[in-house]
């Protein structure tokens, strides 16, 4: 009889190739069950002070801004998890947690079953200065649900 070793490493829930919707997108490598935590969103990390005075590229970015105030930076020293687009109706969102050394993290975790092969989507749920709009942040997720813009709703 043989042993079964267990993983050296944790088998990936994801993998990331072109979108789509954009880009590259990341796709659930196997089914995944509703409430599954995919990973942290890792980056570069800035102070609400520090990021203010940043020049950041308005076309691209993996900027992630916590309730602390501090911007994650996906795009410097990140992970496969700034490779989720945005859509409307996403089968993700992204929690708020303390890590291990009490720092906030953010988390992403599915909404719903989803199938291996099914690209992750968030609500990216932006804010904008009043200099900018909607119009700006055009979405293009194809949902049937589709607000037109990446913007969070008005409430």
């Amino acid at each position: 009889m043989t042993a079964i070793h267990a993983l050296t490493e944790p088998l990936s829930l994801l993998e990331v190739r072109p979108s789509g919707v954009h880009g590259l997108g990341a796709f659930a490598a196997l089914d995944l069950p509703a409430g599954t935590k995919l990973g942290i969103y890792k980056g570069r990390r800035f102070s609400a002070v520090q990021a203010a005075s940043m020049d950041w590229d308005r076309a691209l970015t993996y900027l992630f801004g916590l309730s602390d105030g501090t911007l994650i930076d996906g795009g410097r020293g990140g992970n496969a998890m700034r490779h989720l687009n945005h859509a409307c109706e996403p089968n993700c969102e992204a929690r708020e947690e303390h890590g291990t050394r009490g720092r906030l993290q953010l988390s992403i975790h599915t909404l719903r079953d989803v199938r291996a092969g099914d690209e992750l989507f968030l609500d990216y749920a932006l804010t904008v200065d009043a200099a900018e709009g909607p119009g700006d942040y055009p979405c293009h997720c194809g949902s049937s649900r589709c607000r037109g813009t990446m913007v969070a709703p008005s409430t």
